[in-house]
């Protein structure tokens, strides 16, 4: 059993990381205003593009980093990463006047954000299914229910800065809070665990299951359905529905709630739901919530800001689960089922984080039937989690 000191450590990092994933779409009015960095659609998508990459380089590598240098140093060289993004946001502002100085320092940032998250994500999750081996579905949602709950953070304190006059105050925050963490991390063991028992380990290479792939599409078209709701609820509520700032960054700030809440409930009742039945309904639920965003009137946008709840509450266990279940069944790599999730998670975050902005330009599709389109992966998701769970169940039996 770990030490309540490094449990502590652990779950604090995850709502460091999550107010620290969401600071750059939580002030994403800041990046479209003309007054500010006056970013097209198309170059606010672009903006993520590096940090999908490198979060999916990271997340990949880091099982590999991990047996060379320890689970600690990557662990602390993400949290250093993740500083210096937030540190090149808040220099950024100073560099508005120079329009392509600005975009560049901000791309630097995210791909900071990238490695950051590629890094310390995938090794939370591993350090949480060692410390918890015979309570890993539970442990690794309460996890992700406080990586959630800094995701739903971050916009609170983006409302309050902006509203305050001084946006840049969530990167220095975050900076302070980061790097207090850093120190700490420093001064704690986090010695390498087996993430379970009899789980083969190699030096040298890794024999990969057929069964990850199915796996890892999951978390593709799963990384897709959620950046929907992530990155675009602020543009769609200001853009296509004319709400106010304020007003979009409340509809961020309810869908990573509800993400956070579903995690929590989840994890609190899977004695009477077991997470195979909350698995497969979800996605549908993903889907209803999708088709509602999509048929969203402009003069009701509080509706809007309700169905960002109900698709928050649909992706909320999916990705903990997804890990969870492939760390219990892929024995034969369970030390890089974590970073292989968050890093196939990343490549549909990319793919909807940088897509939208060629179909809106390209396509003239809007946002709102955008969302239409995008219940089409929440089905898929539905039936990648009936033959998980199915093959899953048939395994233990």
């Amino acid at each position: 059993m770990a030490h309540r000191r490094e449990i502590a450590a652990i779950y604090t990092a995850a709502v460091i990381q999550g107010i620290v994933l969401v600071t750059f779409p939580a002030v994403s009015t800041i990046f479209t205003s003309a007054a500010h960095y006056g970013l097209s659609t198309t170059e606010y998508g672009c903006m993520f593009v590096p940090q999908a990459v490198t979060a999916i380089l990271g997340s990949f590598l880091g099982a590999g980093v991990t047996r060379h240098i320890g689970g600690k140093r990557v662990f602390l060289f993400g949290l250093a990463a993740d500083l210096l993004s937030m540190a090149l946001l808040f220099v950024s502002q100073f560099a508005k006047g120079d329009h392509l100085l600005a975009y560049g320092i901000l791309l630097v940032a995210t791909a900071c954000l990238g490695v950051g998250f590629g890094f310390v994500v995938p090794a939370l999750n591993t350090f949480t299914a060692a410390f918890f081996p015979k309570k890993v579905d539970r442990a690794v949602l309460t996890l992700n229910a406080l990586l959630g709950l800094g995701t739903a953070l971050a916009p609170v304190f983006a409302i309050i800065f902006v509203g305050l006059g001084f946006w840049w105050g969530l990167p220095i925050l975050m900076s302070g809070l980061t790097l207090a963490l850093l120190l700490l991390g420093l001064g704690l063991p986090l010695k390498e665990r087996p993430a379970s028992h009899g789980a083969p380990s190699r030096a040298h290479g890794i024999t990969i299951p057929a069964r990850f792939w199915m796996y890892a599409a999951f978390a593709v078209v799963y990384g897709i359905c959620e950046t929907m709701n992530a990155n675009w609820a602020t543009v769609h509520m200001s853009k296509g529905l004319g709400a106010s700032a304020t007003l979009a960054s409340v509809a961020l700030t309810i869908f990573w709630v509800t993400v956070t809440g579903g995690r929590v409930l989840f994890a609190s009742i899977e004695k009477w739901c077991p997470p195979q039945w909350t698995y497969r309904a979800l996605p549908i639920l993903l889907a209803l919530a999708f088709l509602a965003t999509a048929c969203s009137p402009k003069a009701h946008p509080f509706l809007a800001i309700l169905f960002f709840g109900v698709a928050g509450l649909g992706c909320s266990a999916l990705l903990p689960l997804v890990i969870s279940f492939g760390q219990r069944e892929l024995t034969s790599m369970t030390a890089s089922v974590a970073g292989g999730m968050i890093g196939c998670y990343q490549m549909g975050y990319g793919v909807a984080a940088f897509g939208v902005g060629p179909l809106q330009a390209r396509a003239k599709l809007t946002l709102a039937s955008i969302y239409g389109w995008a219940a089409l992966f929440a089905f898929s998701l539905a039936m990648l989690a009936f033959f998980i769970v199915a093959k899953t169940k048939h395994r233990h039996h």
